[in-house]
């Protein structure tokens, strides 16, 4: 695969929902494996924040809580697709969602100033 100028690559903001049994530590180890892994696919990460444990809105596999963590990327959209993949399979992770934007908003996001 070529490396795609900046200009080329899409911008995306990352969600993602952690179980809330698993400790800090490997949130952390599964936040930098998600960083190398875009990194390596000539991704870029902007920004991110830690949006902490919250309520869901509903049960996911039982859990009532979830940790929230937001990551602005910019990457390619065909990578978007290997990348699914590898999420589906963690077990640690009880969602995400990839949502294409024009421009990344300004950090801190609102949500996080709601922090509980």
């Amino acid at each position: 695969m070529q490396d795609k100028p900046w200009s080329y690559m899409n911008k995306f903001e990352l969600i993602l929902l952690f179980n809330p049994d698993i400790g800090n530590d490997i949130i952390k180890s599964e936040i930098s494996n998600i960083k190398s892994k875009i990194s390596s696919q000539a991704g870029k990460i902007v920004n991110e924040e830690d949006w902490g444990l919250r309520d869901l809105s509903y049960a996911i596999n039982k859990y009532k809580k979830s940790f929230y963590k937001f990551i602005q990327i910019e990457i390619s959209g065909d990578i978007i697709k290997g990348l699914n993949k590898e999420f589906n399979q963690s077990e640690n992770l009880l969602r995400y969602l990839f949502i294409k934007v024009k421009d990344h908003q300004e950090l801190p996001t609102k949500l996080n100033y709601e922090k509980k």
